[in-house]
């Protein structure tokens, strides 16, 4: 699902989306069960399942103490007979859901929320995902998203938001990567490519549209940091108020208050690029004024 990464950025994480079905119109069902029973509110349209809740739909499983599924009546076209009414009790609540009568819009997780496909986990105390929009909140303490080769941790909120591919870490959120380089800022912003349509030889190509997007990495173009900004390199530390990473490239520009750190050598400017992956950091003037700094004697100095 969701991640940011500061390594090579081979790939994003899969989408953790409850709601992607394929272009051919099969639904996909979902499945909830739960150790303390199930609960359906025919008048409210809501399954609520609790005690080691688990639903799961494709390649996502959601586990939570609760889970709250909110589903409606699906309008019926213009010309087409409605379909007969469903049993009154049926065997299983969850039939609620995958009637053909009938569409889930929105889940809730609450309490000890993991999110997960078989290569992305995400964790965090309440989960509000709304098929509608296509968008992930998490919320609560010690949120997390991993991938295989990075971690994401923010203070107070953690959103995807599929339509858009854009996820946001909101609240001394912290990027990173397994090779210890790390982008930290009050909120950071990652924009991702759409995935690329595999190409088959001999055959017709495939639309984007009619593959499985939980199994489809997209690259990510582009960070946005904001507010108090910290990039640490193997040997660096600098900082900023805001600053873009371009992951490909492995460049970053930070902008105001600039501080570059290594080791006791200290230089400050307006604004500055970094390598992330040679280490190289140029300081920038802004217009009138100086780029300064602070050297020690026989220590090594900031490149």
């Amino acid at each position: 699902m969701l991640c940011l990464g500061l390594a090579a950025f081979p790939a994003f994480a899969q989408d953790l989306d409850l709601g992607a079905q394929p272009s051919n119109g099969t639904p996909v069902p979902i499945q909830i069960t739960a150790s303390q029973g199930i609960e359906w509110q025919q008048a409210a349209q809501i399954v609520t399942a609790s005690g080691n809740a688990k639903a799961v739909r494709g390649n996502v499983t959601v586990t939570a103490d609760q889970l709250i599924a909110h589903y409606r009546k699906k309008p019926t076209p213009p010309g087409v007979t409605p379909a007969p009414a469903s049993p009154a009790s049926p065997a299983d609540p969850t039939d609620a859901l995958n009637n053909g009568g009938a569409e889930l819009y929105e889940l809730d997780a609450v309490g000890h929320v993991h999110i997960y496909t078989p290569t992305d986990n995400a964790y965090g105390d309440h989960a509000v995902y709304s098929l509608d929009s296509a968008v992930l909140v998490l919320t609560g303490k010690h949120l997390k998203l991993t991938t295989l080769h990075d971690v994401i941790t923010a203070r107070d909120s953690i959103e995807y938001y599929n339509a858009t591919r854009v996820a946001v870490a909101r609240g001394k959120a912290v990027i990173v990567a397994d090779d210890g380089r790390s982008i930290a800022a009050d909120t950071l912003t990652g924009y991702l490519a759409p995935p690329a349509a595999p190409a088959v030889t001999g055959a017709a190509p495939v639309k984007t549209t009619d593959a499985d997007p939980l199994d489809q990495p997209g690259q990510l173009k582009k960070v946005e940091a904001v507010g108090h900004v910290v990039i640490h390199t193997t040997t660096d530390a600098a900082t900023g108020d805001s600053g873009v990473y371009l992951p490909q490239s492995g460049r970053a520009r930070l902008g105001g208050n600039v501080r570059i750190i290594r080791g006791p050598n200290i230089l400050t400017g307006s604004d500055a690029l970094v390598n992330m992956k040679t280490g190289v950091a140029t300081l920038l003037a802004a217009p009138g004024g100086q780029v300064a700094g602070t050297l020690l004697p026989n220590a090594a100095p900031g490149k």
